[in-house]
């Protein structure tokens, strides 16, 4: 079954944003898993053996930029059963933000 990472980067300072919390949600909006980005911006494994449907990455954003323009970036995405991984990278500036599939 499918796993999942993420990966969030400040690109107006340059650099990783460490200690921003990720929550992953089910398509209900119940809680899975979460945890929080590491030295490197990076959550290796949330919520593995995900099986076929839709899901929420929600980044806790205030805790990277308290006086950030986006306190919350909610990321809804699809996960097919055929797919082993699954990477959602997140990309920060001071007021707007940009994701994509990654590998």
């Amino acid at each position: 079954m499918p796993t999942l990472s993420t990966h969030v980067l400040d690109t107006a300072l340059g650099r990783p944003a460490a200690g921003v919390p990720v929550e992953l949600l089910d398509a209900s909006g119940g809680r899975m898993a979460a945890a929080v980005t590491d030295d490197k911006g990076r959550v290796a494994a949330l919520g593995d053996d995900l099986p076929a449907g839709r899901y929420t990455l929600r980044f806790d954003l205030a805790a990277h930029q308290p006086d950030g323009f986006y306190p919350e970036v909610a990321v809804t995405f699809r996960v097919a059963a055929v797919e082993s991984h699954y990477h959602v990278p997140l990309l920060l500036s001071p007021f707007g933000y940009s994701t994509y599939r990654g590998s």
